[in-house]
This record gives structure tokens, sequence and C-alpha cells, in this order.
């Protein structure tokens, strides 16, 4: 499962992650990460069954935790198919299937490619 970390101001300097591994013993993935000086935006596959326990212990040192159940939806009546989405997504969350464009959920780490990519609009983010 993933989940999106929004690290505030003030502890973004801190070893979060080690710290949550440590605790859990949790093996985390990293697969998209934007951290400056004062805020971070992480993505991390967790395994489902440690799921819950690592979502409290980001939660009790401040970080504001996301799951990404359903990262990407597509509107079907504004899809055409043209496979933009398949060329610039980073992670092959999409691709063809006898001419139609299929995602596989799973592989998205939302980092918006697809969105801005989209020349019909039809792709938008879900974020809780």
């Amino acid at each position: 499962m993933k989940l999106m970390l929004h690290v505030a101001p003030g502890i973004v300097r801190q070893p979060l992650i080690a710290s949550v591994i440590l605790e859990t013993s949790a093996l985390v993935n990293i697969e998209r990460a934007s951290i400056d000086a004062v805020s971070g935006e992480i993505v991390l596959e967790v395994p489902a069954e440690k799921c819950a326990v690592v979502k409290e212990a980001f939660e009790r040192r401040g970080v504001k935790v996301v799951p990404l159940e359903i990262p990407v939806i597509r509107d079907e009546n504004e899809c055409v198919h043209c496979g933009a989405c398949v060329s610039i997504c980073p992670t092959q969350t999409f691709r063809f299937e006898d001419w139609r464009v299929v995602a596989d959920e799973g592989k998205c780490i939302q980092c918006g490619a697809c969105i801005m990519g989209c020349p019909q609009r039809a792709l938008k983010l879900v974020l809780k």
C-alpha cells in the first residue's frame, strides 16, 4: 500500500523515515520524494500488514499521512485513448491493451505527469 507523507516545517530535518523503520521493522520503499529546507512530500510503499502501524508512527512524529488507495482516476467520457499518459508516465502505470489505455494503479506514485500531459484533461489525482 502507498502512503503520502506531508512533512511540516520544524521536523523536516529529523530522520523520520529511519526512526519509523527501526520502530516498526517495516521495509518501506521510497517511490517519490520532494523535500526542501522547510517541508516535504514523500510517497512510500509499505507492506499492507504494516501499514497501520507505520501510519501511526509517522503521525506521532507530526507527519500528516494520506493513504493512496485510488491514486488516479480516468474520466472514461473524456479519455480518447491517445496514449499521452502512456508515453509520459515514469512508472509505466498506463499501457495499451487492445487499443485502449488501461492503468495499473498500484504503480502510480502521484507525480502528476499524466495529469499535465493529458490533452483531454481526463485524469485526476485523488487525495483524501
